[in-house]
């Protein structure tokens, strides 16, 4: 009898062993996943990073490029101070972690503030260059040299090179007054994540008369607080790789400032904290924002 006993409790403790090892494997999985998407998450908030830097960094060479040949001090010196400040929040974004949001979203915003200035630089620039040129174009006239024509065409082909490659950077679009509204099943703004039907995010593609009109198809990737995305829906390509997003929509953009709605719905479980939806458009990270919410 006591053998039997002594068995059967030997029996109970290696099941029980076991039972705690597949447990502590299972924990262990799901705890691999999340680090794994954690690292992507990482690996793409770096990859954000290092595209502003690219951007800070070519805005700053723009502003060089653009003092060349002006003969205007008073120009020359606000294209300096332009080109200082670019260089400066450049430095600032280097020396800010990839992690930092707030510091990421406010340099973000700055971003987009200096490619504006850049852009009505860049026109005052091209003015006097046309102005010159219409004053080189009737000296050559007058000269009636046929080589010094071919010449200067070739000049021309040149510049209008350089200024596409300009006008390319400051046709990029950004997103502003982005919103995240948790809602009810009726539509009423839902105070509670159990409450949550559906997400509408709302933002604003800002004037941009440089970028070309036509279709845009436009991105949200809506992610919960533990970084998941909500109600993925498909992927795009950015940064050379596949990513989720949690709603599409194609808009027309006739390079006038457009408002934009689109709702992600939600069939999931929803736990209390911050969430935050990132816009994408042309391949670009164009804006993003967050809510928090609770339990």
């Amino acid at each position: 009898m006591m053998k039997r006993i002594t068995h059967l409790l030997l029996a109970l403790f290696t099941l029980s062993v076991l039972g705690g090892l597949v447990a502590c494997n299972g924990d262990k999985k799901k705890l691999e996943d999340k680090e794994k998407e954690l690292a992507e998450l990482r690996q793409l908030a770096e990859l954000d990073k290092k595209e502003m830097e690219n951007q800070y960094a070519e805005f700053a060479s723009q502003y060089g490029e653009l003092k060349k040949g002006i003969k205007d001090d008073s120009l020359v010196n606000r294209l300096n101070q332009e080109q200082a400040r670019a260089e400066a929040l450049l430095k600032e974004l280097r020396n800010t972690k990839a992690n930092s949001s707030a510091e990421i979203l406010r340099l973000k915003r700055e971003l987009a503030t200096v490619r504006a200035v850049l852009r009505d630089y860049i026109r005052q620039v091209d003015s006097l260059q046309q102005a010159n040129h219409a004053l080189i174009g009737e000296r050559d006239m007058a000269r009636a040299d046929a080589e010094r024509v071919r010449m200067e065409n070739s000049n021309i082909q040149a510049e209008n090179s350089h200024l596409n490659e300009r006008v390319a950077i400051a046709a990029q679009l950004d997103a502003t007054g982005i919103s995240i509204t948790p809602l009810k099943k009726n539509g009423k703004n839902a105070k509670k994540s159990k409450d949550i039907a559906r997400f509408a995010v709302s933002f604003t593609i800002t004037r941009n008369v440089t970028a070309s009109a036509g279709n845009r198809t436009v991105y949200v990737r809506l992610l919960k607080p533990g970084q998941q995305v909500v109600n993925q829906s498909g992927s795009f390509r950015y940064e050379n790789r596949a990513i989720g997003y949690s709603a599409a929509k194609t808009i027309e953009y006739s390079g006038q400032e457009v408002h934009v709605t689109l709702y992600v719905p939600v069939s999931e479980f929803l736990s209390g904290g911050a969430y935050s939806a990132y816009i994408f458009a042309d391949g670009q990270m164009i804006g993003s924002g967050s809510t928090s919410l609770a339990k």
